[in-house]
């Protein structure tokens, strides 16, 4: 849909040859922005309830910054994920007002209020400090998503009465990430405890027979807790998206 295009459908609209649902309906299927270096869906918040996020894994420092230059101008709230300090640096000499995440390794630039648009609360619980980074992937996304999010640090089955210590917070929550590592029991475990969804995420920590976050994989996978879904390894932000659309109060 081009300029004229769009012209005709919202005088359309403002003469009422057109109903409002149908136009809003047309305004979903709207074309993306061509660049050099990627094709930028701007309307992905029309559909999806969430702006289009950028994987900075991948993609050379001028590449994020000409993307992220063009999402500013369109007004977009921006996530940038798996950003190492070199391009977050690039960003934030653009973009002063962005937050650089080293941890997480993420970078964000809120230009709309961040909403709450959750049911309740979104739960990040960690199981080793090692697992940190993943954990603060799923964070900072569910924040920039419009979640309220709370965090449990190391809190792993190795000394589970650390876990057992913040029972409010687990019954407070609506939907809960459990991120770990290693045999990846902790799912498992809350899953027991809990009525709301757990969103498992497995972890490459772990010595060799960890398999690179494989055995953490199959334990989630085969876990006796009924309910608990799973993601990939090291996927904090597919968790929090999913908890996001477990969370939200009203569709897009």
């Amino acid at each position: 849909m081009d300029t004229e295009q769009l012209k005709q459908l919202l005088e359309g609209i403002q003469r009422g040859d057109i109903d409002v649902n149908q136009g809003l309906e047309r305004l979903r299927d709207l074309p993306f922005e061509k660049t050099e270096e990627a094709l930028i869906d701007h309307h992905r918040a029309l559909r999806q309830g969430v702006p289009e996020v950028v994987l900075g894994e991948g993609k050379t420092a001028e590449q994020i910054t000409n993307i992220v230059n063009r999402m500013k101008a369109h007004g977009d709230n921006i996530l940038v994920t798996r950003i190492d300090t070199e391009k977050a640096s690039a960003l934030l000499r653009d973009h002063p007002e962005g937050e650089h995440d080293a941890l997480a390794r993420t970078f964000t630039l809120r230009q709309n209020p961040v909403e709450d648009l959750g049911r309740g609360k979104i739960l990040v619980i960690c199981a080793g400090t090692s697992d940190l980074p993943v954990a603060r992937e799923a964070a900072v996304t569910a924040r920039i998503f419009n979640n309220q999010v709370e965090e449990l640090v190391d809190v792993g089955v190795a000394g589970i009465h650390r876990l057992l210590a913040h029972t409010d917070a687990l019954r407070e929550a609506s939907v809960i990430i459990v991120v770990a590592g290693m045999e990846g029991a902790l799912p498992s475990v809350v899953g027991g405890l809990v009525a709301v969804p757990v969103i498992a995420v497995p972890t490459s920590v772990g010595y060799g027979a960890a398999f690179g976050g494989v055995a953490a994989l199959l334990g989630m996978l085969n876990s006796c807790a009924g309910g608990v879904t799973v993601v990939n390894i090291d996927n904090g932000f597919g968790a929090a998206f999913a908890a996001t659309r477990i969370n939200r109060r009203k569709q897009p």
